[in-house]
């Protein structure tokens, strides 16, 4: 695992010096004996610009290490030359870092730009119309919202977590436009997911003093 983590942060420099140790080498040996170190060239050189270190990012992000993922990211000088799912996941990713700096626009960009770039898995797609929705949210834009988070649920959600948090914001988008029973409606299915997270969990029984005084 660190062998691989360390050829991910150096494959750059690494396949640099082996390209041009390998340009000399044929220069002054012969090109049939440069192959193998040229080949080794363009592997460091191909997987770098095509896959990039989202591993690092990923691993940084598990581990709460938000300046360290922020400046693998800030290393990706040429997204578009990314495979396209990593390119969709680089974007996303751009996309909950502007969150976490409180950057509604660049997330709302960055996640447009990711689901553009499309998605290396049907529960991932989903979770990018989660996104927007909650971005969409967080603007005061509940037409947009709801739309999105509607799309999101039907897609599936990787968890039950963020399911539960998708029904809970959907349940609120209704009480605010007093659509009392779609509010318990959506309501109803948050509490089924039996989500664990505290925040959820809080957001649940606050949310159903309201419900339960609701008509419909």
């Amino acid at each position: 695992m660190k062998a691989l983590n360390l050829f991910i942060r150096y494959r750059l420099p690494l396949g640099i010096i082996l390209l041009l140790g390998g340009i000399a080498l044929g220069a002054s040996v012969g090109w049939w004996e440069a192959t193998i170190v040229l080949v080794l060239a363009v592997i460091c050189l191909v997987t770098h610009f095509m896959f990039g270190p989202m591993r690092l990012v990923q691993e940084a992000v598990e581990a709460g290490d938000i300046d360290t993922a922020m400046a693998m990211m800030n290393t990706i000088k040429f997204p578009k030359l990314l495979y396209k799912p990593i390119q969709s996941v680089y974007y996303f990713m751009q996309s909950n870092l502007a969150m976490y700096n409180k950057d509604l626009d660049k997330a709302e960009a960055t996640i447009r730009q990711s689901i553009k770039s499309g998605s290396p898995m049907k529960e991932y797609e989903g979770m990018q119309y989660f996104q927007l929705g909650t971005i969409a949210y967080q603007k005061n834009d509940l037409k947009e919202a709801d739309s999105n988070l509607k799309k999101a649920v039907r897609m599936g959600l990787p968890d039950k977590e963020n399911t539960a948090a998708a029904l809970l914001t959907l349940a609120s988008i209704a009480m605010s436009r007093r659509d009392f029973k779609t509010a318990k409606d959506f309501f109803r299915r948050a509490k089924a997911q039996k989500p664990t997270t505290a925040q959820i969990v809080s957001q649940i029984k606050e949310m159903d003093k309201y419900i339960s005084r609701m008509p419909g």
